[in-house]
């Protein structure tokens, strides 16, 4: 794993996590044109639920890869949240129906329904997305994650180590299900072999997910937080960052964006010395993540009156202290 502030050339997966509206769209989206700028064939993923990745390059995108307009080696794509729950529920009743009586289907799916109202279903159900993406790897060279708001993002990328443990059990259970059923034959009565059964084969495709997305978010993705100048976003950070340890999941670097522009020295009026005043206190913030966080300041980003787009999208990348090139290659525009 690469050292702070670094993506090292094994890092094919980039994240951006943070609270939600202080900027990750705007900074991974920069960081994604970057990347292809340096020749790197990029693909930008958001699943955030308010998807502004859209607004950034003024062009839609749907759940597959679509070409970034204007942007060569750049490819865009938005998860939709509630398509994917739609889709992952009748996943679950395609499974399941081929496994039971047809008497209790009804049942099956009013459960199925309660269960995607509960908290944690709506990661659940962009987990799969989420694998598949992924395992799509070899298609690209860098991907990068604009992540949804921090709370959403800490559960996804715990599931992989929540649920392992979890369908372990499941298996065992399913197991000595068979061997009981197998004790209890009569006659010529076959008991079905735990190789073949149907329901360990979903359980045991499930953990190999989950192995795998833990394996490659510990060996080939590196973190970075967007946090903005305020008591609340800092403190929100220090959280998520504490969280992600707690699964050996480090942090490479922050960006703090929104900093207050500096008047023109000439101006003294009222406006001109809030500005000065809101920076000062900024700038003690500022001071603060340096001394608080073991990750480095990778980005101070100013705050724009137009929005982030284009030309101005490029500023913002040139301001990323984060290494976007190749593997051997030269990165001219990393600090």
């Amino acid at each position: 794993m690469a050292g702070n502030g670094t993506v090292g050339e094994t890092d094919r997966f980039v994240f951006f996590g943070g609270k939600g509206g202080v900027g990750k769209t705007t900074v991974s989206s920069a960081y994604a044109t970057r990347c292809a700028a340096n020749g790197l064939d990029t693909l930008l993923v958001s699943t955030d639920p308010a998807h502004s990745t859209a607004d950034v390059f003024d062009q839609e995108f749907v759940d597959e890869p679509r070409s970034v307009e204007g942007r060569e080696n750049l490819w865009a794509m938005e998860i939709d949240p509630d398509a994917e729950v739609e889709a992952h529920m009748n996943r679950i009743r395609r499974s399941l129906s081929d496994q039971v009586s047809p008497a209790i289907v009804n049942e099956i799916d009013q459960q199925i329904e309660l269960a995607h109202r509960t908290p944690g279903a709506y990661e659940a159900a962009l987990f799969d997305r989420f694998v598949a993406v992924m395992r799509s790897r070899e298609e690209y060279d860098r991907v990068v994650f604009d992540t949804s708001p921090t709370g959403g993002t800490l559960r996804l990328l715990s599931l992989p180590e929540l649920l392992e443990s979890w369908i372990d059990r499941l298996v065992r259970k399913r197991a000595e299900s068979i061997d009981l059923y197998e004790k209890a034959a009569i006659g010529e009565r076959q008991a079905p072999d735990i190789d073949d059964d149907p329901i360990v084969a979903r359980l045991r495709e499930r953990k190999e997910n989950f192995e795998f997305a833990g394996q490659v978010l510990r060996d080939d993705a590196a973190f970075f937080f967007v946090l903005n100048p305020d008591a609340l976003s800092i403190r929100e950070t220090e959280r998520a960052i504490a969280d992600l340890a707690e699964y050996d999941l480090g942090v490479r670097g922050l960006v703090v964006n929104r900093l207050t522009p500096a008047p023109d020295d000439h101006e003294d009026g009222r406006g001109a010395r809030y500005l000065r005043a809101r920076r000062e206190t900024e700038r003690e913030r500022l001071a603060t993540i340096r001394s608080t966080f073991e990750a480095p300041v990778v980005a101070t980003i100013e705050s724009r009156i137009e929005e982030i787009r284009g030309e101005q999208l490029d500023a913002v990348a040139e301001a990323l202290d984060i290494r976007a090139a190749r593997a051997g290659a030269t990165d001219e525009r990393a600090g």
